[in-house]
């Protein structure tokens, strides 16, 4: 089996923003952009949200991928994407929280994060 190597195009932030684009093209809720490039060696940049029902995970699930894969930057692992109350989508520097609202509440990482800078885009 030959493995493919993946070079992104974008720097994290650019794919960042691409992210909270297909969530707002799609209504996501309460989208949260952590910087955490200095708190671990995971990612540079989480993004969490918010969806109504496991309906509406796989739409931004879908979307997000879609705008990403148009801009060369296909998703490098998908988790939960069956199961349906928390998918997690890795783009290696950005990676993708999205959960119901209860399960949400439940794990909380923006307090388990909370050294992390919280920014806007």
């Amino acid at each position: 089996m030959k493995l493919r190597a993946v070079v992104s195009m974008l720097k994290p932030l650019d794919v960042a923003k691409l992210v909270v684009q297909a969530l707002d093209e799609k209504q996501g809720r309460d989208v949260s952009v952590l910087k955490v490039d200095e708190l671990t060696v995971l990612a540079d940049y989480f993004v969490i949200c918010t969806a109504t029902s496991t309906t509406h995970i796989k739409t931004l699930t879908d979307a997000i991928e879609k705008l990403l894969e148009e801009n060369s930057e296909p998703v490098r692992r998908r988790e939960g994407y069956r199961s349906g109350g928390w998918v997690l989508l890795d783009f290696g520097c950005v990676i993708v929280h999205l959960f119901l609202e209860d399960l949400r509440e439940f794990y909380h990482l923006e307090r388990l994060w909370g050294d992390a800078e919280e920014i806007t885009i």
